[in-house]
Order: structure tokens, then sequence, then C-alpha cells
């Protein structure tokens, strides 16, 4: 694998920005402890998104994604998504937007990562997870699988409201289509529909909310994997779920 540290010029953002990316090699004869899968084609790509308190740099800090991604040769791209909740805000920069439509065509141009749905997925924890989920149920048509671990499942609750008056204004009326209850009642209608992949701890603060989203994604007709064990909020967790997750999307 090699780690890419890309800094380029984001139009939708209207400012420098950055990306980590770890991507398969095609030969690594000679590299000790590693097993590469690079093939002769363009790479599947995984968009990996942080949580609030982090940055673009936090996966591979916090884990060997590097490692794991070896496994399946697929290419993980980490962005930069601020404090936005991966949101169009309302006193910031369009990250939606960003990520969903500017960055897959900004990765495609510059590395050797297919654009096509089913090559394209999109995965992160906590408000990436909430970011994630959402990227897939608004955006189905460019990636087929979504996977949130400890997510933000509801984002109307009021347990993030101080961080989310830059995302939404004073007044906090978050529309429906931020929501992911309802997105994954309107995104049910879609034949596009993603597979979804939600995964918590059963001691985190968050589990509660996730629970519910589980339950109402059941409801629905979604491809849809739940999995939990004992966990907190931390990276111990997201370390190993993580592994679970590319198990699901490339196993």
């Amino acid at each position: 694998m090699a780690l890419i540290e890309l800094k380029f010029f984001s139009q939708t953002l209207g400012m420098q920005t950055e990306a980590y990316v770890v991507i398969p090699q095609k030969s690594t004869k000679g590299e000790i402890g590693i097993k590469g899968k690079s093939k002769d084609k363009e790479y599947k790509c995984v968009y990996l998104l942080h949580g609030l308190s982090d940055d673009h740099s936090i996966w591979l800090r916090r884990t060997s994604i590097e490692r794991y991604a070896a496994d399946y040769g697929a290419c993980i791209v980490m962005p930069c998504g601020a404090r936005s909740f991966y949101t169009d805000m309302k006193y910031g920069m369009k990250y939606f937007s960003y990520i969903t439509e500017e960055l897959p065509s900004i990765v495609s141009e510059f590395l050797k990562v297919s654009n096509k749905r089913e090559d394209t997925y999109i995965a992160g924890l906590s408000m990436g997870g909430y970011g994630a989920l959402k990227a897939a149920l608004k955006k189905p048509e460019v990636f087929c699988a979504a996977a949130g671990l400890s997510s933000v499942a509801d984002i109307k609750n009021g347990m993030f409201n101080d961080t989310l008056v830059p995302v939404f204004g004073e007044d906090l009326n978050i529309p429906d289509e931020e929501d992911l209850f309802f997105l994954a009642e309107k995104t049910n209608l879609n034949p596009l529909k993603p597979r979804i992949f939600m995964g918590v701890g059963t001691e985190d603060f968050l589990y509660d909310s996730n629970t519910r989203l589980k339950e109402h994604f059941e409801k629905l007709d979604y491809d849809f994997t739940y999995r939990e064990s004992a966990g907190v909020h931390s990276w111990e967790f997201w370390d190993e779920y993580i592994r679970y997750v590319l198990e699901w999307m490339f196993g």
C-alpha cells in the first residue's frame, strides 16, 4: 500500500483542503509483513469519515486501516470534514456537496480509482457515521453501500444542539432531508437504495438512538446488517469494527 497526502483546491469549499489516501501498490516484493492485492484495474474506493473532534488524519493514527485495506486491495480516502456534520452549512461551507459530488470526481481524476457506483463506498464513525449514512441515503446513485459506527443516529434529539448552530442556524430548524429516519423511508422507494451496515457498542452513549434507527431500517426493505457488542465510544471499538465493515463490503 502507498500513503498519499493529497492537497488540492476545492471549488465547493472555496479553499485548499486535503485528504489522506491509502491505495494498493502494484509491486511490493520484499516488503515484510504485508500481502498486497493490487490489480491491473481501477480500485474500489471507500470514503472514510472522521468524527466531531478529529480530522482526516485520525483513522491512520488510531487504527491499522492501511493494513486492513491491503487485505482487500481497496483504496481508502480520508477527507477533512471539520465540524460540519457533513452538511451544506448555514454558517459555513458546503461539506455535503464537497464529499458526495466534488471529492469523488477529484479522486478519480488523480488516482486509479473507479468512479462506478458499484465500486464506491462510504463509512464513518460518530459524526462521520451520520455523514456516511446520510450521504448514501441522499446520493444512492453515487454510493452502493454505507457503514455507520457509533453514529449520531438521531440528529434531532437535542444532544448536539450547541454544535449544530453553525450547521443549521440558531433556531435549529433541522430539515427532514437531514434526518436519517426520514431519509431511510424516502430512499426505501429508490431501486438504487444502498446496502447499510450499522455497528455500536452496548455501553456507548449513542446506543439507544442507534438501536431505534436499527429498528426503523428493519421495518423497511433494505439489505441491512447490524452488529453490536460490549464497548463504548472509543477507538478500541472502532479499530475492531472497521475490520467487520471492510469484510462486509468486500469479503
